[in-house]
């Protein structure tokens, strides 16, 4: 499928992932008009000074309000939801306003995208939703189980799913807080140092997405196949391309947190398809005749093991480092780089 010269809408447009999709898809001749809706005019009115790009359309509106998602969706051709609450504890102490976010929002949105005939809708959604233990995860599981629902109805508008591991150096994550912590000599606060955590760059997450518009059926999910590893040599590797050391203080786990993250259960990976850099698993199609369930099951899987971040090809310091230096927080901050950072 080629994409040329469409209409892109990007909710949660002035995040991490939002400034990332849109980076990429400014330098490209896939889309004539990229709509950025969020809820924030400080962080558009940021994105308007430093873009001053006409391409670059702003909404303000909220996806929890149908309203104002709806006139957003007109004339769109392709839709990237990453409008989301994904800090963990805040999602713990106020899980009704996750629900009120990641999934009823996730619902209109979809249901705005279908009223004004968008060609694609891909949502968001992370890792936790796999065998969810936290508010936050259980929301995005919920979110998946709402999009599949709503793309089986779907005769004009295909909705697909994007699940990823830690996105590195996005707004709120381990990594930038380390850094400031290295920086000023303070001891680095860390959970567990045996937790491991999946690792991606937003370039990374940003081909997951334009993979899922170009490959996606309806209801399916896509996972990149990301490296892993552990959050203690994770520190001892921004240390080392600091050039500073200072001591770790285990803190213990917080509200909501695993040992390690699953991008993919057992019961995905049995009917999951290998797609190179990808795992595609496609929607769960059965109706509602019950004895369906009791007659047919899946008997692999017993035997198949989930895709999860101890399972995973582990980095390593040595090769998290390497990752490390990719990122344009770490050319900047610690190699002096004069390079653009998302916000």
């Amino acid at each position: 499928m080629k994409i040329q010269n469409k209409t892109l809408l990007i909710t949660g447009g002035t995040g991490s992932f939002g400034t990332a999709v849109l980076n990429r898809f400014l330098k490209t001749d896939h889309f004539k008009e990229i709509r950025i809706f969020s809820r924030d005019e400080k962080k558009q009115d940021d994105m308007r000074n430093l873009y001053r790009n006409d391409k670059i359309k702003y909404y303000i509106g909220d996806v929890r309000d149908y309203t104002s998602v709806e006139p957003a969706t007109r004339g769109v051709d392709y839709v990237f939801h990453a409008a989301a609450l994904k800090q963990v504890p805040s999602c713990e102490f106020f899980p009704m306003q996750a629900v009120k976010t990641n999934v009823e929002g996730t619902q209109n949105v979809i249901r705005a995208a279908a009223f004004n005939k968008v060609q694609k809708v891909i949502c968001l959604s992370t890792d936790k939703a796999a065998y969810p233990i936290n508010a936050m995860g259980i929301s995005k599981a919920m979110m998946e189980k709402v999009a599949v629902a709503e793309s089986r109805s779907l005769t004009d508008t295909v909705v697909c799913l994007t699940r990823y591991g830690n996105v590195m150096a996005s707004r709120g994550s381990v990594i930038p807080l380390f850094l400031n912590q290295i920086q000023k000599g303070e001891e680095i606060t860390i959970t567990d140092p045996n937790m491991s955590r999946f690792f991606m760059s937003l370039e990374d997450a940003v081909d997951l997405v334009l993979f899922a518009f170009e490959n996606g059926n309806a209801g399916d999910l896509f996972v990149n196949k990301a490296p892993a590893g552990k959050i203690g040599d994770l520190a001892q590797a921004l240390m080392e391309l600091s050039g500073k050391e200072v001591a770790m203080k285990i803190i213990g786990t917080r509200h909501g947190e695993k040992l390690y993250e699953t991008l993919c259960t057992r019961e995905e990976m049995v009917k999951a398809e290998d797609m190179g850099d990808f795992y595609r698993v496609p929607a769960d199609n059965r109706d509602l005749n019950y004895a369906k369930y009791f007659s047919e099951g899946e008997q692999d899987v017993s035997i198949i093991e989930d895709y999860h971040s101890h399972n995973a090809e582990q980095k390593g310091i040595e090769g998290l480092k390497s990752l490390l230096s990719t990122l344009p927080l770490i050319r900047k901050e610690i190699f002096g780089e004069n390079v653009m950072q998302y916000p």
